[in-house]
């Protein structure tokens, strides 16, 4: 049985390749295009089970990449003999098979076979891998040299966790626990903390960042254009406290369409290597917004978060201690359940008496039981005071109220994930 492709190339090489397709058994060429758009088209119209691509097309980008596997096309590059720099940037893009345009068609054939059959026992998404190394440059036929700054040092022997901090809407403290939680890991181990709240990013001005860096929007077009790699990723994060690296969000709430799914995955997959914990400050809103759900070409606006929670290894939920932060709380679990996320750790935020009565921990923790069904819940103390001094000091509670109470709360939110972190030796202090 032949599988139909479908191609668009550039460059005097493209007769030659078409050829060795034709000179194949199993593969016929079903249309040629000219450009993206009249790809990511006949992709859309079926006409087609797998692509190939060169490097100069105009505007082929990871989202486009991403955009073929969602029609179930497979997709290999091509680039001319010589090319380096070409196939260098095919597989920063992700793509697994790369070939040139004078190889031979029973070679072309060996390739695109192994392709398909990997993609097809694996169900990983040809064309979104998981950031090929583009030094080794695996199944190409000639090697490229390796970057010295790709041996950029980091916790690789260390296995990575994604803890994706997440709450409903009503401002419960998502973007307080998150920001807390980073610096309380990171005194334990390497951590990173992103800002992918497409909403209302803060984080740089809770730290006392500059609210224009580039930050998450820089690393989503680097991933795009298949330029972002661990010291890049590692230049748009700063370090602002020992073992603390931040990404800063985008700084106005019109430009969410910069951070796509592909590209957002791709940044959290790579940041995998530079830290030991990830902490994603996540926007509220989980809708899979139903009139963009038909045209897949257009960016989705909760994209960022959905993605989030789908790579996550951990995921905290933040609710505010009130009754009606509590009833947030509840609906918003209810809509998790229907996301591939991981299990929730409820975390109630802002505990006050004044709100829900005297013993309100017990209260709380009452109530959600029997209502909900949720047990095993974390409560941080109401204290206003203490975070609007870290707020307008641009610190975090570590730094600014190291003896508070909300601290030492939030110390014991780090506990289940330190247990297994690499401890580092304190000095002494006299």
């Amino acid at each position: 049985m032949s599988r139909t492709v479908i191609t668009a190339l550039t460059g005097a090489g493209e007769s030659e390749l078409v050829a060795s397709l034709g000179a194949t058994s199993d593969y016929v060429v079903a249309r040629r295009c000219a450009d993206l758009p009249d790809l990511l088209a006949a992709a859309a119209a079926g006409l087609g089970q797998v692509a190939l691509v060169s490097p100069d097309l105009r505007a082929l980008d990871r989202s486009a990449l991403h955009e073929l596997s969602t029609h179930g096309l497979v997709v290999a590059g091509v680039t001319e003999p010589g090319d380096d720099l070409g196939e260098r940037r095919l597989r920063q893009l992700g793509l697994a098979v790369v070939v040139r345009t004078d190889i031979a068609s029973h070679e072309l054939q060996d390739l695109l076979d192994g392709l398909v059959a990997q993609a097809g026992a694996t169900g990983v998404e040809p064309g979104a891998e998981d950031d090929p190394d583009p030094g080794a440059l695996p199944g190409s036929r000639r090697g490229l040299p390796r970057r010295a700054d790709d041996d950029l040092p980091g916790p690789t022997d260390v296995p990575c966790r994604v803890i994706a901090v997440w709450g409903p809407t009503g401002a419960p403290g998502r973007s307080t626990v998150a920001l807390n939680l980073a610096a309380e890991l990171a005194v334990h181990a390497p951590t990173l903390l992103v800002d992918c709240d497409t909403y209302g990013s803060s984080v740089a001005q809770a730290l006392g960042l500059l609210d224009e860096a580039p930050g998450m929007a820089a690393a989503c077009r680097a991933s795009d254009q298949g330029t972002l790699d661990l010291p890049a990723l590692a230049r748009l994060a700063p370090e602002v406290s020992p073992r603390l690296r931040v990404l800063t969000g985008v700084p106005r709430a019109d430009r969410w369409t910069e951070l796509r799914a592909a590209s957002v995955e791709h940044v959290l997959t790579t940041a995998r290597r530079l830290a030991t914990f990830v902490v994603v400050d996540c926007g509220f809103c989980v809708e899979d917004d139903e009139e963009l759900s038909y045209d897949t070409l257009a960016p989705r606006r909760n994209a960022a978060t959905l993605v989030t929670l789908e790579c996550a290894d951990e995921l905290v939920v933040v609710g505010a201690g009130d009754p009606i932060g509590l009833q947030r709380l509840v609906r918003a679990v209810q809509d998790l359940a229907g996301l591939p996320s991981p299990t929730p750790r409820v975390v109630v935020n802002k505990v006050r008496a004044s709100a829900v009565g005297a013993r309100p921990e017990r209260r709380i923790a009452e109530a959600l039981g029997r209502f909900a069904g949720m047990d095993d819940l974390a409560f941080l103390p109401h204290d206003q005071a203490t975070v609007d001094g870290a707020m307008f000091a641009g610190k975090s509670l570590a730094e600014s109220a190291p003896a508070s109470e909300l601290r030492r709360a939030l110390v014991g939110l780090t506990e289940p994930y330190v247990a297994v972190a690499p401890q580092h030796r304190r000095r002494r202090r006299r």
